[in-house]
């Protein structure tokens, strides 16, 4: 008899204890991330990305590494790109966007990361979890899912994401961003989320990051090389193009082109320039870092946005395109368009 009643008090202790663990409100479970956030001084992280914004699935490697309080280095590598890696810097001189291939950077004066969403980014999620109070919460068997509005500046074709944090952990383990229709088009999978206190700020400086090119980059392998074959976007928004213009150049020759209409364009490419490791060569934007449909990260200034991919410089300019519009332009040229 008092066995079986030791039993009985056993299994109500174990289903108590499952139950309490299982219950966990949005709330509870929002303070734990919360408080994860504000004790931890720094972390490293690396993600896999994949996006199926465009004709072909891209694959991007990435690297994060994040230093309290606002400190940041995100290294971004694309699998079709043999070029070399993209880094975003923010340290308290202000943020960069890096090409070691291409020893160039951008410098702007941006509130990046804290005015769009980030998804690989652990503040960038708590905070649009935090910001929508429709939010969605449920638990799985290994996971807490939240389900939220996104916040991209650029690109309102991607309203919405589900995050996943580790139940024991609290750690992000994936998010997946979804169209309209709720196709998911972005998906992010962290591997080796650790924290990390040995973070200096010498570790998020413009020059050391550059100076890693060498071992990163084979620099030399652009030099002499000519211009990838010419582009045309697929998303021109009505307008078509008008003019083609071939300007010789020293390094190869440069290609403009003149697009016509009530959103009308000029969209100029030409091989990257690689600058010599003695001068850097840096610019500096009174605008924001966007990220393309691809995962390349271009500078965007008023009507104007650049940017470098496998090996050439892309130049895109217009009274009548929003920025908004300006990014799905950029993010729709690939060698399968045509005039």
């Amino acid at each position: 008899m008092q066995r079986r009643f030791l039993i009985i008090l056993f299994t109500m202790l174990v289903l108590g204890a499952l139950t309490a663990c299982g219950s966990q409100s949005k709330e509870d479970v929002m303070k734990k991330l919360e408080k994860q956030s504000e004790e931890m001084a720094g972390y490293k992280t690396e993600a896999n990305m994949k996006m199926r914004t465009g004709e072909e699935e891209q694959k991007y490697h990435i690297q994060v590494w994040h230093k309290k309080d606002d400190f940041y280095r995100v290294k971004l590598e694309n699998d079709q790109d043999e070029k070399g890696s993209q880094i975003i810097l923010k340290n308290d001189s202000g943020v960069y966007v890096l090409t070691p291939a291409l020893n160039k950077s951008f410098k702007f004066q941006s509130e990046w990361p804290q005015n769009t969403s980030q998804p690989y980014l652990y503040a960038s999620l708590l905070k649009d979890i935090q910001a929508d109070g429709d939010a969605e919460f449920s638990a799985t068997e290994n996971h807490f899912k939240f389900k939220t509005k996104t916040n991209y500046q650029n690109n309102k074709t991607l309203p919405y994401q589900e995050i996943y944090f580790d139940k024991k952990s609290y750690q992000p383990v994936m998010v997946k961003v979804f169209d309209q229709d709720m196709n998911a088009l972005v998906e992010v999978q962290f591997a080796n989320f650790a924290k990390d206190e040995s973070l200096k700020k010498e570790d998020f400086d413009v020059d050391k990051n550059m100076a890693m090119a060498p071992s990163e980059v084979p620099v030399a392998s652009m030099e002499g090389t000519e211009m990838a074959e010419v582009l045309y976007p697929q998303e021109t928004y009505g307008a078509d193009l008008a003019e083609e213009q071939e300007v010789k150049t020293e390094d190869g020759k440069r290609v403009i082109m003149t697009y016509g209409g009530d959103k009308s364009f000029t969209l100029i490419q030409e091989k990257a320039e690689v600058q010599p490791a003695s001068a850097q060569y840096s610019v500096q934007v009174n605008g924001e870092p966007v990220q393309l449909a691809d995962g390349v990260i271009g500078a965007m200034e008023n009507n104007r946005l650049e940017w470098s991919q496998n090996g050439t410089t892309y130049q895109l300019a217009s009274n009548d395109l929003t920025q908004a519009e300006m990014v799905s332009v950029a993010s729709s040229i690939n060698s399968t368009a045509v005039k």
